[in-house]
Order: C-alpha cells, then sequence, then structure tokens
C-alpha cells in the first residue's frame, strides 16, 4: 500500500495507453475503471517489467498511491469529472493532486480548481495531445494550476513525454486554467490547419486535375522542407491508403465531417476576447457546412457557375500551393498565439508563449518545424503581441504571397470553396493595413444610434447631428 507513484482513472485507450507508458518508464502506476474488462485487458497487456495494478475499487485504488496521492482523471468532459472526484474524495488527504488530462473547458476548470482548493486539494486541467500512439510513446502535456504542486509530477510528466533535441514536451504553463486554455486554442489551431489541407487538397484535385499519385506523392515532397508537420505527413499516408478493391480509400470517405466542439470553444472565446481568428472561424463554419449534405446536393444543380479553363503548369501549380499552404498555416498559428497572449492577460494566466510552442514542437497534433522558429521569436521578445510582428516570419510571409494571391484568384474563378486560405489573406490584409474602413461604420454607428467616435486630429469623444 502507498507505493505507487502515479494513478489513473479511466482505463479506455488514452488511460490505459499513459498507465502503460507511465510503467515502461519504470514508474508504479495504478489504474481504476468500472469496467471490468477494461481492467482485466491493462493487467494483461503489461508485461513482467511494469509495475501496474488496476482495479474496480476506489477505496483501494486510493489507499496504492503514494502520498501527496497525484490522480489523474482521463473521463469524458462535463459531469463524468464531477462524477470521479466526488467518487475520489472520500479516499484523498490535504496536499492531494487531481489532475483532469480531457478536453474540459476552462471555466469549468477554474470552478474545480476553486472548489477542491477549499478542501485542501490541488486541481490541475492538463491538456494532452498525440491521439493514441501519442500517449504510448510520447505525448505533449500542457499542465497548468499550482506550480509548487507541479514538482510532484514533474519527474513523471517529463519522464513520458515526447522529446525534441532532449527537451521534454512538458513544462508547467500557468495559473488556473491555463493548460485546459492552451489545450483548446491547440485544438483551434489544430482546425485550421486541417481544413487549409484540406482546401488545398481539393485545389489540387478538382481546380488543377493532378492526377492522385501527383497529390499523394506532393504530400509527401512537402513533408521534407519547410512544410515539415504531423499533419501533412499524415495526409501523405492517408492519400496513399488502397480501399478492399484497390482503388484509393480516401474517395470512399464521406464528406460530413465531426467535431467535438474544441475548435468551436476556441471561437467563441476569442469573440469574447475581441482577438481576431478569422481562419480558426472558418474551419468550424466549413465543418458545420460540411452537415449540410442534402441541401448541397440540391443547391449544386441550381447554382452553377461555367468557370473558365485555365492552363496551368503542374509544377507551377504546386510551387503556387506549397507556398499559399505554408502562408496560411502561419496565419493560423499567428491568429492562436494572439490568443493567448490576450487570455494570458485577461485570465492572469502568466503564460509563457515560448515555452507554449516549445512543447508543442513534439509530440502533439500540430507539431511542425515551424514550431523552433516561434520559440526563437518569442525568446528574443517575449512581448511580441503577435507572431507576424517577427522580421523572420514576416520575411516568410511577404515571400510567399504572391503564390498566395494567384492560388486564391484562380480558386474564385473555378468557383472552389476556400474559405480557410481566403480567411488567412484577409487577416494578413487588415494587419498589414495603417488604416481601415472601418471610420465609416464608426460614423454609421453615429448617425443611427448616437454612439459616438473619436477622431485623428483631436482627442476626446465626439457626436455629431447628421443630416437627413
Amino acid at each position: 500500500m502507498n507505493t505507487f507513484d502515479f494513478g489513473i482513472v479511466g482505463l479506455g485507450v488514452m488511460g490505459r495507453n499513459l498507465l502503460l507508458n507511465i510503467a515502461s518508464n519504470k514508474f508504479a502506476a495504478a489504474g481504476l475503471d468500472l469496467d471490468t474488462e477494461k481492467v482485466n485487458s491493462l493487467q494483461q497487456e503489461a508485461n513482467a517489467d511494469h509495475k501496474i495494478e488496476a482495479t474496480t475499487d476506489v477505496k483501494h485504488f486510493a489507499s496504492l498511491i503514494q502520498r501527496p496521492r497525484a490522480i489523474m482523471l482521463l473521463v469524458p468532459a462535463g459531469k463524468p469529472v464531477d462524477s470521479a472526484i466526488q467518487s475520489l474524495l472520500p479516499h484523498l488527504e490535504e496536499g492531494d493532486i487531481i489532475i483532469d488530462g480531457g478536453n474540459t473547458y476552462f471555466t469549468d476548470t477554474d470552478r474545480r480548481f476553486l472548489e477542491l482548493a477549499e478542501k485542501g486539494i490541488h486541481f490541475f486541467g492538463m491538456g494532452i495531445s498525440g491521439g493514441e500512439k501519442g500517449a504510448r510513446f510520447g505525448p505533449s502535456m500542457m499542465p497548468g494550476g499550482d506550480k509548487k504542486a507541479y514538482e510532484r509530477l514533474r519527474p513523471i510528466f517529463e519522464a513520458i513525454a515526447a522529446k525534441v533535441d532532449g527537451e521534454p514536451c512538458v513544462e508547467y504553463l500557468g495559473n488556473g486554467s491555463a493548460g485546459n486554455y492552451v489545450k483548446m486554442v491547440h485544438n483551434g489551431i489544430e482546425y485550421g490547419i486541417m481544413q487549409l489541407i484540406s482546401e488545398i487538397y481539393d485545389l489540387m484535385k478538382r481546380g488543377y486535375n493532378l492526377d492522385e499519385d501527383t497529390i499523394q506523392k506532393t504530400f509527401e515532397e512537402w513533408n521534407q522542407g519547410d512544410l515539415k508537420s504531423y499533419l501533412i505527413e499524415i495526409t501523405g499516408h492517408i492519400l496513399k491508403q488502397k480501399d478492399e478493391d484497390g482503388s484509393r480509400l480516401i474517395n470512399q470517405i464521406s464528406d460530413w465531417a465531426k467535431s467535438k466542439g474544441t475548435g468551436k470553444w476556441t471561437s467563441q472565446n476569442a469573440m469574447d476576447l475581441q482577438v481576431p481568428v478569422p481562419t480558426i472561424d472558418a474551419a468550424v463554419v466549413m465543418r458545420d457546412m460540411s452537415k449540410s449534405k442534402p441541401e448541397r446536393i440540391e443547391a449544386a444543380k441550381i447554382l452553377t457557375w461555367n468557370a473558365n479553363q485555365q492552363d496551368v503548369k503542374t509544377s507551377e501549380a504546386i510551387a503556387s500551393l506549397k507556398d499559399t499552404l505554408f502562408f496560411a498555416i502561419l496565419i493560423t498559428y499567428a491568429q492562436g498565439l494572439a490568443q493567448l497572449k490576450t487570455a494570458s492577460k485577461e485570465y492572469n494566466y502568466e503564460l509563457n508563449l515560448e515555452t507554449v510552442t516549445k512543447i508543442w514542437r513534439g509530440g502533439c497534433i500540430i507539431r511542425a518545424d515551424v514550431l523552433e522558429d516561434f520559440r526563437k521569436a518569442f525568446a528574443a521578445n517575449a512581448d511580441l503581441p503577435n507572431i507576424l510582428l517577427n522580421s523572420d516570419i514576416a520575411k516568410k510571409l511577404t515571400d510567399t504571397q504572391a503564390g498566395t494571391r494567384n492560388v486564391i484568384q484562380f480558386a474564385v474563378q473555378k468557383g472552389l470553396p476556400i474559405a480557410g486560405l481566403m480567411n488567412s489573406l484577409a487577416y494578413f490584409d487588415a494587419y498589414r493595413s495603417e488604416n481601415l474602413p472601418t471610420n465609416l461604420i464608426q460614423a454609421q454607428r453615429d448617425y443611427f444610434g448616437a454612439h459616438t467616435y473619436e477622431r485623428i486630429d483631436a482627442p476626446g469623444v465626439f457626436h455629431t447631428q447628421w443630416n437627413d
């Protein structure tokens, strides 16, 4: 009793694999699940080198873990988390630590943090990215909560995390719900990049009429250069996969995209903070649009467009598409990082964006070589309000914007939907505009509602009696 280093509640895919990862790194790990089959399955999967014990008994589970206990919850977000906490509390003591490793909305974490603090229990909200394989062999982890209590968790988390240049892809991020918030924005960026890749794929296929082998090989080649990233890598794998009849599996997969809500949360909170994230917004909207399949089938018959035939060399098309995707991905990261910057001030997280970008370099779904450039930028200037203001990143954008504009013009003439790419360019053009036409909006608001406005030639607030 009281000899196990760590406990996990919830032995589904993520919980089982994280527990095996912990045991593989020479820590004793206890598991709890109400499903006897999952408990038995874990015991069978563990080998002789693993110190693992799994149970369906909450009291026995709590008695296994050394004090102060460190227990991670890997159960569905919402009421299941509260239920798991309530079942554990009678068996915990002051100073014990509970970690919520799910995709929990950050305000729920804030509530639980305060409720458990009153009982002397430390609560962490920790984002985990990397999927099933990452959980087993090295995820990126984003913990937030009590900084002193994190020292109890650090040795285990650093051992099981993905490594980049020998550095673990986990670090204490900030106060309260900082960990869940960073993971939420991570997922918003993920939504954006996935949407951009799908639009580039569609342009290759329906716009430039590239054959399937060329499309697949192009993504493989792109993963060897500036675009090297997990999502580009798996796209190359996906496009190679064959169905049972030997045809490409991708052509048999429905375009009705599902989601779990984390991208929507990012967009909703960005609006609350008044931080523009239009590429992420577009990604959420297009998943919603995908669900209207019956309507789209009917609309395709009557909302027609006769596109002009445009002859473009394949090599030129691929070069422009590469520039466009790289440009838009940079913009998507910039939007998410700007949201984190504002949220850190609003919610007192005290985030360090160098740390955030550093732990995203490995293990997580949005890992990419370009994150090292972002890390260097924030290391050089921690107060950078937007990554686009870094001279090296700015040069990458200016070098690729010509190809981006050409591709977007081509897509518009072809009548292909590219909401993500369009919104990325619109964000870039708005951000680099010293003057925006919103002065007219200010005048309109004052005209119909006497909402007042500011002038550029004098301080103060003004109202005009406009002439009808």
